[in-house]
């Protein structure tokens, strides 16, 4: 019997489209599987036993996304996800990943364009930002790759399809990696 009683999600709905949104075990098995590949390849768990790894994921439309994205990023336009770290002060140690906001009408567009299920973007989303939450970055092109094989390895275990393996004429802009 597995102890282990998986990440604490904080599921936030700030959208109108409820139908089509994750539910909150999808997102904790998204979640989960990243911080078990995370552990598997630094050696080292998230956050040490028995706490339980916490994080906040709010789903929203796009004006929140872009005011949050103009405020904390200077990019005036909404966004796919967008991810805040939690910062402990010295001294004290809490179970805390951060925050994780997703515009849900930006991923339908997305979906759409790229010709994807929207469980898998928002699967591959919510990799992607738990990983910017663990410190993984893609500023530089070693940093993505490391990244990309990180969410490549997740996704696959559920049956999901390389998102970056798209052929140029499918791709609706120069870059898919996600902005987080």
């Amino acid at each position: 019997m597995n102890d282990d009683p998986g990440p604490l999600i904080d599921l936030q709905l700030a959208t109108e489209r409820n139908a089509e949104l994750p539910g909150v075990e999808a997102l904790s098995r998204w979640v989960a599987a990243t911080l078990a590949e995370h552990a598997r390849v630094s050696g080292q768990p998230t956050i040490a036993a028995p706490a339980a790894p916490e994080l906040t994921i709010r789903l929203v439309d796009d004006d929140e996304s872009q005011a949050l994205n103009r405020d904390y990023r200077g990019k005036d336009r909404p966004t796919n996800v967008l991810s805040f770290p939690f910062e402990a002060p010295p001294g004290i140690d809490l179970p805390l990943l951060g925050d994780l906001v997703i515009s849900h009408p930006t991923m339908r567009r997305e979906a759409r364009q790229q010709h994807k299920p929207l469980a898998d973007h928002y699967a591959h989303l919510v990799i992607h930002g738990t990983l910017h939450l663990l410190g993984y970055d893609h500023i530089d092109e070693a940093e993505a790759e490391i990244m990309e094989a990180l969410e490549r390895a997740v996704l696959d275990g559920f049956g999901i399809p390389d998102p970056y393996a798209l052929a140029d004429d499918e791709r609706d802009s120069e870059d898919t990696r996600p902005d987080a």
